[in-house]
């Protein structure tokens, strides 16, 4: 039996992990998962824990107010040195793109740990944007002995940076997996505006904001964009979860409090969100995770940055990319509120994420990886790749 140690901290970390640790545990007689959450993110992970029912066997608890990476890489590394000397496990996963994922490698390489990266391979090719996402994930990629890339095009990145081809395993992207099992639940939304909102008469925009690197006068910008769009049309609505971060809350509920039909509501537990983005329209994001989400509900996603490290959403048609203009972000979203057509192009493009199988195909690499099984797993191939 191989003792396999799943590390993150942060609730994307959780949905995305949710159902390799599902996957795992169909085969408890080849492996035993141990999980252990640092708590990068508390009250946003701990609802996705619920969610999942999943139950960690460490929980390092080192989120702090106004918590900087620096706090979490270094709380991080130290407590995962003493849970890997305790567990010395066979093998640790880590997922994405967080603090806690380029810690938990760095701390299972410094003890000759084996360690696969799900989710391996994203590039947007600006080192401050996501910020300091792309870098984390360029660090945990160099340590890694696997590699789960999502698409052939993460691949291709990996390969640029030389990391060899036979770590390398095309498998789809976790969340997909994550979101068909949650909308396999019946739902009735938790959260008292969601209850309230008419989804048959009104258009209802999803927006997210919470980047590091859109705080200030990039969130403003989009603030503003959105009072401009809530004044031309009637029958719109805005639903903006907002971040518990005081530098991003305070931006928001200063400047778009007081419009009648956008409403600010707390972050939503994952069933609330993924059953929220079900009915709505369309989303405006700055989020990595919603690029991918979206387009498996034929959802048209306008990105609320300069570049992406998710490039297949972009050239299969279902995300656009339009910056952080005030007036960009009004008149793309105007395109797809007004033209049908356009609407249309992009709800129906083919969604090149996943096919609610990667987890599976994790299991069964790990699987050739410790020469259980002989046959190497065949790659994903996306329609649109």
């Amino acid at each position: 039996m191989k003792k396999i140690i799943c590390i993150f901290g942060t609730r994307p970390e959780a949905i995305k992990m949710a159902p390799v640790l599902r996957e795992l545990k169909k085969k408890d007689d080849l492996f035993k998962a141990v999980v252990v959450v640092t708590a990068q993110h508390r009250e946003m992970l701990d609802q996705v824990l619920r969610l999942f029912n999943l139950r960690s066997h460490y929980d390092l608890n080192i989120m702090q107010e106004s918590q900087t990476p620096y706090h979490i890489t270094t709380s991080a590394l130290s407590r995962l040195e003493k849970v890997i000397n305790i567990e010395n496990p066979d093998f640790v996963l880590v997922q994405g793109d967080t603090t806690t994922t380029f810690a938990a490698a760095l701390a299972s390489f410094y003890q000759r740990v084996p360690v696969g990266h799900i989710e391996a391979g994203l590039r947007s090719y600006d080192r401050f944007n996501p910020y300091p996402e792309e870098v984390n994930r360029l660090l945990t990629d160099a340590l890694c002995d696997l590699h789960f890339a999502p698409t052939p095009t993460a691949k291709r990145s990996l390969l640029k940076e030389n990391i060899k081809k036979e770590s390398i395993f095309v498998t789809g992207n976790t969340v997909i997996d994550a979101l068909y099992l949650a909308l396999k639940k019946a739902h009735r939304f938790r959260n008292s505006v969601l209850k309230k909102i008419d989804f048959n008469k009104k258009r209802i925009i999803l927006l997210t904001a919470h980047r590091r690197e859109n705080w200030g006068t990039p969130l403003e910008n989009i603030c503003l964009s959105i009072k401009k769009l809530i004044d031309k049309y009637d029958d719109l609505e805005i639903i903006f979860p907002v971040h518990l971060n005081p530098k991003i809350r305070n931006v928001v509920y200063k400047l778009l409090k007081k419009s009648p039909r956008i409403h600010l509501i707390k972050p939503l537990d994952y069933l609330d969100f993924v059953n929220l983005l079900n009915k709505c329209s369309l989303v405006l994001t700055d989020s990595g995770g919603l690029q991918e989400e979206a387009p498996a509900l034929g959802k048209p996603v306008l990105l609320l940055r300069e570049v992406t490290e998710r490039p297949e959403a972009v050239k299969a048609g279902t995300v656009k990319v339009v910056g952080l203009s005030r007036n960009r972000i009004f008149e793309e979203t105007c395109k797809l509120l007004n033209s049908k057509r356009i609407y249309e192009r992009m709800a129906t493009s083919v969604n090149p994420y996943g096919d609610g199988k990667t987890s599976a195909r994790i299991v069964e690499a790990i699987l050739y990886y410790f020469e259980i099984v002989r046959r190497r797993p065949k790659d994903f191939t996306p329609l649109a790749s």
